[in-house]
């Protein structure tokens, strides 16, 4: 593949953060107040704050950092996290959802293990976690569940595995029941954030050494990229109807947060097989943010570094929100942390 061409402008980011977090929604490139703030997006927002700290060593990213987990503390009601927040930092709602909760362990887990932030982030980050580990058997709903596992599997405590196994076990449970005929997935339908539940298990069955996830998790990420690649293209399902089982996928809205979190995938399933057909699928959904995409234009506002919220039937949604930011610099730091990782492995080798 010639080589991308991708704006590292990240000014977005800073006019869509205050001094409370990371705002929802956007008009075009202007943060929208009106709509208020969200953990899940704050907590999504930390995850790429610690990663653009760690590959650019800007000490703006950690202000942002400290910002991001500030604003997970005050979700957090002792029980669980609290989701919508508006502009006056009135939380609306008594209790967020499991993906809400799972993104916000996902976060701390990272956090929590990352050598290069302070320590007093990272103790934080620790806090919130034996704080809400056990409330993790409260979680009804996949995502959530998988969500989570992908903090606690980055959390580097041996509290962690036991709840590990519990949170695993029904994503393989729901893989095993719905897996019929050429579909082998974990429900009848592909819907929103599909590869976070792949690779949940991939994660899972690394961690705790269970060969049975890990080739779960290999044969559902393999179904998933048959469902979202043409012709090289990356074609995530769209939320204008997604893909029932014995259908066909829906090929409008395309969200940007799709190839963020399968590029994340298929970069583990890479590291765990050695296989370069996920390198390079990994490649092309970082190219579909920069134009390789069904749309042929790229949803990079050259100008800010923001990103468009998806592709529709009209072309680009010329909005630039918090989620639809988050994923193209989780991507693209992702990206650059799995090639500067390759690079020094192979100077070893050649040593």
């Amino acid at each position: 593949m010639e080589k991308l061409n991708l704006p590292k402008d990240n000014t977005h980011i800073f006019r869509m953060t205050d001094d409370t977090g990371i705002f929802q929604h956007a008009k075009y490139s202007v943060p929208d107040p009106t709509h208020g703030y969200t953990t899940d997006d704050n907590a999504r927002a930390l995850i790429m704050a610690a990663l653009l700290y760690e590959i650019e060593e800007d000490p703006r990213y950690l202000d942002l950092a400290y910002r991001y987990l500030q604003f997970l503390l005050h979700a957090w009601d002792g029980d669980w996290f609290r989701n919508f927040m508006n502009y006056q930092r009135s939380f609306l709602e008594e209790r967020g959802s499991d993906d809400c909760f799972g993104r916000s362990i996902w976060s701390l887990g990272i956090v929590s293990s990352a050598a290069h932030l302070p320590s007093g982030l990272r103790k934080t980050a620790v806090h919130l976690l034996e704080e809400a580990l056990a409330k993790c058997r409260k979680l009804r709903y996949i995502r959530g569940k998988a969500y989570t596992l992908l903090g606690l599997c980055k959390w580097e405590s041996p509290q962690a595995e036991k709840y590990i196994e519990l949170l695993a076990t029904p994503l393989a449970e729901a893989l095993a029941k719905n897996a019929r005929g050429g579909w082998f997935w974990f429900e009848d339908e592909l819907t929103y954030c599909n590869a976070v539940l792949p690779l949940a298990l991939l994660e899972a069955g690394c961690v705790l050494n269970n060969e049975d996830w890990l080739s779960a998790g290999k044969k559902s990420l393999d179904f998933l990229l048959k469902n979202t690649f043409r012709s090289g293209v990356f074609w995530p399902v769209g939320c204008k109807g997604w893909f029932k089982k014995g259908g066909v996928p829906a090929r409008f809205d395309q969200q940007p947060v799709e190839a963020c979190e399968t590029l994340i995938a298929c970069l583990q399933a890479y590291e765990l097989t050695g296989n370069l057909s996920y390198r390079a699928a990994a490649e092309d959904c970082l190219a579909w943010y920069a134009g390789k995409n069904s749309a042929g234009i790229s949803l990079i506002d050259p100008e800010t570094g923001g990103c468009r919220d998806g592709i529709t039937t009209d072309g680009l949604n010329e909005n630039q929100g918090a989620e639809s930011l988050i994923s193209w610099h989780i991507a693209r730091s992702t990206w650059e942390k799995a090639k500067s990782k390759l690079r020094k492995e192979a100077k070893k080798v050649s040593v």
